[in-house]
């Protein structure tokens, strides 16, 4: 990476010096381009600042002047309210801040700061500010702003307060902007097409923006320039794992493929057709497969990976299926034991709580090559566990896993395809800024047949009735889930809550049934043995919290109850529901929510409206945000993105991933002068992440 200017340390600024610097380096601001790429949190637009003689009792102002005296006033009740009287050119006003008298040790005699609340009358007209910005100080005053003036408001901390970052950012902006110029790697062209401005006019704008739709300008640049940098780091991923050494060219003889297909009681769907098509052209291609295949609950996926695994096979080769738990490794082996029928296939199943002889016998039948099908879990990329010949590697689950956890099998010589599986929709455009390194197969259609959930809202007066309903059902010999909110190690509450409603529900609502409680704090040996119960249907109601949420498969469970439903993701209630209605009864799902308002009502009415995983995991994205999904999906990924919004660029997303893979596939190492720039730029953002992923 070749260093400029804006990579200098960030004390050598103007107005910082040593003291400062490192005060802004406990901020994450070590360099000069650190200071550039500082973002504002909110903006003021001076043209909605009220002058203070016209705020009136009842409005919600923005008012900018100057502090003329301020105090601390105690009351009767022992309150203290700081105040600050504040003038500008058409009057003075009172700001009251009740119970904050912290906020006098900020704010000095002579300072100019923005204020922003509603104006109240309590012994006169007052401003009660929610928020409020240091202009300047006193004692190292500026200019007043011009009319139609944006105010930028910065992260900021007590060290650096916001009237020093506004200084800071004055000082030194112009330079900044100089020396990013020349770092430009957008052609005019392609900023032409994607109606995008300079890379440069995008950071003035975001300092010292002209409106607030300038801001917007700005953000769209930035936003394409963190997505393209994404999707390079990932193209080149991409290209390492599929084209930089030679795959494995499975040879299909369609002899035990023709056979399971036969032996089907049912066609495939025309997704699934569709989606092993592609899968079957990676496999036997010199192209290596880097493979994630999406489907909703119940879509195939899992006999969609055995006839890609028996691909393997015929060429001669074993396939392994890695899955998050046992419980679930071991319902996927016997899903395949039921598919292959009679089929030539030895089917080996390596869990962590195998030991001893059993332990050694299934290693040493991997070895050899006598089992050219595994099933397992993290077992099967711990030390001593070989391979004769891997030719294919499938994870289940992809997102319970971390990256060198997946990677771990594929890493071999000659290295196997990958198959990644996910039972978790999101929308394409999610996918395409998480998985960019992947090519992507959806199976968006449900094989006919499938029994249908009933979803429905009900009120928490309700619930006698609800629980009622799920005692028919109890009473026919099924079995139901009551669902409560996550418990994490910091929501003892929570746990309490659980707990105490599994007490009542074996006391009153479910007298004389078998529960259990399972939830993440519990041992895994502990969890495990519930499950097996449940399975075995010795349990009738499991009251569980989101544990359950993937890759439990208990036909005879035909009921669910999700309380406090408003306190999930529309995404995890689809995977919730999942749960249920996969045996030959249909499904009853009941959600109950814990309080009210628009936004609980939309998203569960929209849950209730259909059960598309891929319609709802959209709806999702676009009530919730990105943040969410990012949160539970990254496992280390590092896709925090600043400028970016998943919904409002979604129209960039398509056009970065193009241009970054039409990059790698021209320039693989970006080792061309005409891509110096950009390779700079990646290196900067993407370094150690790059790491991460095996590439340089």
């Amino acid at each position: 990476m070749t260093l400029t200017r804006l990579d200098k340390p960030v004390q050598f600024l103007k107005g910082v010096g040593p003291r400062r610097a490192e005060s802004l380096q406990r901020m994450g601001i070590l360099t000069a381009r650190d200071l550039l790429y500082h973002v504002p949190r909110r903006y003021d637009d001076a043209s909605t600042i009220t002058p203070v003689a016209l705020a009136q009792v009842g409005m919600d102002v923005t008012v900018v002047g100057e502090v003329r005296s301020k105090g601390i006033l105690p009351t009767r009740r022992g309150l203290r309210i700081f105040q600050a009287v504040i003038q500008d050119d058409s009057g003075m006003v009172t700001c009251s801040w009740p119970g904050q008298p912290w906020v006098e040790r900020n704010v000095r005699k002579g300072d100019r700061i923005l204020v922003t609340g509603p104006v109240r009358f309590f012994h006169g007209r007052q401003i009660q500010p929610r928020e409020y910005t240091l202009l300047s100080r006193a004692s190292a005053p500026t200019p007043p702003d011009p009319p139609g003036t944006i105010f930028a408001t910065y992260p900021a901390s007590e060290d650096v307060p916001q009237w020093v970052f506004r200084r800071l950012v004055d000082l030194n902006l112009d330079w900044l902007l100089g020396q990013i110029r020349a770092e430009e790697h957008l052609p005019a062209t392609d900023r032409g097409a994607l109606g995008l401005i300079e890379l440069s006019a995008a950071l003035r704008d975001l300092h010292r923006p002209r409106t607030l739709a300038h801001v917007q300008t700005a953000r769209r640049r930035l936003a394409f320039d963190e997505l393209f940098f994404l999707q390079l780091l990932q193209a080149r991923v991409r290209h390492d794992a599929t084209r930089e050494r030679p795959g494995i060219v499975h040879a299909r003889t369609n002899r035990l493929i023709r056979a399971l297909h036969s032996s089907l009681p049912f066609r495939l769907t025309g997704a699934q057709a569709r989606v092993l098509r592609e899968i079957y052209a990676d496999m036997t291609s010199t192209r290596r497969m880097n493979r994630m295949l999406q489907g909703d609950v119940g879509a195939g996926k899992t006999l969609v990976a055995l006839f890609a695994m028996l691909l393997a096979v015929e060429g001669g080769r074993q396939a392994a299926l890695m899955a998050p738990t046992e419980i679930l490794a071991e319902q996927h082996a016997r899903r395949i034991g039921e598919f292959l029928g009679d089929l030539p296939c030895t089917l080996e199943i390596l869990v962590g709580s195998a030991t001893g002889r059993r332990r050694e016998e299934a290693r040493a039948r991997i070895a050899s090559g006598g089992a050219n099908l595994v099933v397992g879990t993290h077992a099967l990329i711990q030390e001593g566990v070989e391979f004769r010949a891997l030719g294919l590697v499938v994870v289940d689950e992809q997102h319970r896993f971390g990256v060198r956890q997946r990677m771990a099998l594929s890493e071999r010589e000659p290295r196997p395809d990958t198959l990644l599986m996910s039972a978790t929709p999101i929308p394409r455009s999610l996918a395409m800024t998480l998985h960019g390194e992947l090519d992507m197969s959806v199976i968006d259609e449900l094989p006919p047949g499938r029994q249908p959930v009933t979803t429905r809202i009900a009120a928490p007066d309700d619930r006698a009735a609800v629980f009622q309903e799920v005692n028919r059902r109890l009473a026919a010999g099924r079995q139901a889930y009551v669902v409560y909110p996550a418990i994490e190690e910091s929501e003892k509450t929570d746990l309490r809550a659980a707990e105490a409603e599994f007490e009542r529900l074996g006391a009153e609502d479910f007298a004389g049934r078998n529960l259990a409680l399972m939830h993440g704090r519990l041992p895994a040996e502990e969890k495990d043995r519930i499950m097996r119960a449940f399975q075995r249907g010795e349990i009738d109601v499991l009251v569980a919290t989101t544990v359950i949420e993937v890759g439990i498969d208990v036909p005879n469970a035909t009921a669910m109850v999700i309380e406090n439903a408003e306190r999930f993701g529309l995404s995890q209630l689809h995977q919730l529901r999942g749960r249920i209605g996969r045996g030959d009864e249909a499904g009853l799902c009941v959600v109950i929510p814990g309080g009210e308002g628009e936004t609980t009502t939309a998203r569960l009415a929209a849950f209730a409206r259909t059960s598309d995983g891929f319609e709802i995991a959209a709806e999702d994205l676009r009530i919730r945000g990105q943040g969410d999904f990012f949160g539970a999906e990254q496992h280390g990924r590092g896709t925090e993105l600043k400028f970016a919004d998943i919904v409002e660029h979604e129209d960039l997303i398509g056009p970065a991933r193009d241009r970054a893979r039409g990059m790698i596939d021209a320039d693989p190492q970006l080792a061309g002068a005409a891509h110096q720039l950009v390779r700079n730029h990646l290196d900067r953002r993407y370094g150690d992440r790059a790491k991460l992923f095996g590439v340089g």
